[in-house]
């Protein structure tokens, strides 16, 4: 029976338990080591934030004029829950950060019912509703990814759910989130057997959607097969993931994707603009090794690391916008300077970008985006966390593959101090029993219960001085 509690946890008893990702805020303040990634001079900018000088760009579809810089609404700033268990989302802060993003130009924010486990389309809506409607676009998603959501009951719910938690009688941007997940037949259980995909292009002709399109995943069939029916469906915009290593490296990062050149090709050919997501590789490519740091730093040191990404995602003609999820303020000036205007980059930056992503290539990072899809985990484990502190270890060179290591000493206390930093005892990779309920909601493919207890041994031998 105890065994059986613990398979069937929902979500409002984690949350009591152990809160919004308990982690979340900690992750980013503590690493392996302050040394070796990049240092919060590095990571942002510095400069006036112009209010008057933001890049847009046209959609062909609606003629809406869309700010180059889009929120990503996936990971806002959370703080201690009134009861003290756990976190929840810091409303007061992502009204600071939203009044902030739409007075600097900003007018597209995209959230999901799925976003800070569940709780995101409302956060988002109260913040929104405080200006007036015609002076953002909200884009958000039928994120029916579990089987039990698939009905055309359960989705409708959901669907109608949107409007109420966003505060809103029209939806700017609707999406069939995650397609390729699942392959076609998560395709057909969602979106085509129950009649949803059919019900949303009804919903667009009678204005409560004005822009439809999708997000994609995973299975490159999907996409195709999805592509192929654009004169039927008439997409209006596809959201893709694109950086400049996944632009022609994707499927070695993670052999599920596929190559951004590919997917934005296919776009560009038929005239659909796209929505760019993770520019920066879930926030890799801000948290390069020191080395990757000194050499776009050298090329260009008044810029962040991070505005070479979003300059490489922005200089697309046909990408509409490029999302990015701003918990802290400095992250938000910081790529409002790139945006604002838009720096387009020349030729040879491109080449100097694709050598940097072919050297970070040798960097055996887990390719973990930090979305939380895997959360909540039954057993309590923050996955997110373990993974990406391990990520900043491999940046930071301490984690040691051999105990003969010149630096092991140093590199085995920054990784045990740090993981323990991060990550709370009963949250750790050791808890981790296999279950695989996580496996399937990874956009990433990652094989998540392989890893966890790869970097349990790791952890292990370290602490027995075995390795």
């Amino acid at each position: 029976m105890e065994e059986k509690n613990k398979k069937d946890i929902n979500r409002r008893d984690f949350i009591k338990i152990v809160g919004i990702s308990a982690a979340t805020s900690t992750g980013l303040l503590y690493g392996c080591s302050s040394k070796g990634t990049t240092s919060a001079s590095s990571a942002t900018g510095e400069g006036e934030v112009p209010t008057d000088k933001m890049t847009y760009r046209t959609s062909p579809t609606t003629g809406d004029r869309v700010s180059l810089l889009g929120y990503g609404c996936m990971r806002w700033p959370l703080k201690p829950a009134p009861d003290g268990n756990g976190e929840v989302i810091d409303q007061d802060a992502v009204n600071g950060l939203i009044d902030y993003a739409i007075a600097h130009g900003v007018n597209y924010f995209d959230t999901s019912p799925a976003y800070v486990q569940g709780f995101s389309e409302k956060a988002t809506g109260i913040a929104l509703s405080r200006h007036p409607r015609d002076k953002y676009y909200i884009a958000t998603k039928l994120s029916n990814f579990s089987p039990d959501t698939w009905s055309r009951e359960a989705s409708l719910k959901m669907y109608h759910k949107s409007f109420a938690e966003l505060q809103v009688d029209y939806i700017d941007y609707m999406l069939l989130h995650g397609i390729g997940m699942g392959g076609m037949e998560a395709l057909k259980g969602r979106y085509l057997d129950n009649g949803i995909l059919d019900f949303l292009v009804k919903e667009r002709e009678a204005g409560r959607i004005r822009n439809l399109g999708f997000s994609y995943h995973g299975d490159i069939e999907v996409y195709d097969y999805l592509l192929s029916r654009h004169d039927e469906f008439k997409w209006d915009f596809v959201q893709i993931q694109l950086n400049y290593v996944d632009w022609k490296h994707a499927k070695e990062t993670n052999t599920r994707n596929t190559d951004a050149e590919y997917l934005y090709g296919e776009l560009a050919k038929r005239g659909i603009p796209a929505i760019i997501m993770e520019p920066l590789l879930g926030g890799r490519l801000s948290k390069l090794n020191n080395n990757l740091v000194a050499r776009l730093k050298q090329r260009r040191p008044e810029s962040s690391v991070a505005s070479w990404a979003f300059r490489f995602a922005g200089s697309f003609p046909d990408i509409l916008t490029v999302l990015s999820g701003m918990t802290y303020m400095e992250h938000l000036q910081d790529n409002l300077r790139t945006y604002s205007p838009l720096e387009p980059l020349t030729d040879e930056e491109k080449e100097f970008l694709e050598e940097t992503a072919q050297l970070m290539l040798k960097y055996p990072t887990i390719p973990c985006n930090d979305c939380k899809y895997c959360m909540p985990c039954p057993y309590g484990l923050d996955i997110p966390a373990v993974l990406l502190h391990y990520n900043r270890c491999v940046n930071e060179g301490n984690v040691a593959r051999s105990g003969q290591d010149e630096n092991y000493a140093k590199a085995r206390r920054a990784f045990l101090v740090g993981y323990d930093r991060s990550v709370p005892k009963l949250r750790q990779a050791s808890h981790c029993i296999g279950c695989n309920q996580c496996v399937a909601h990874c956009p990433q493919n990652i094989d998540i219960p392989k890893e966890l207890h790869r970097i349990d041994q790791f952890v292990e031998q370290l602490k027995q001085g075995t390795l």
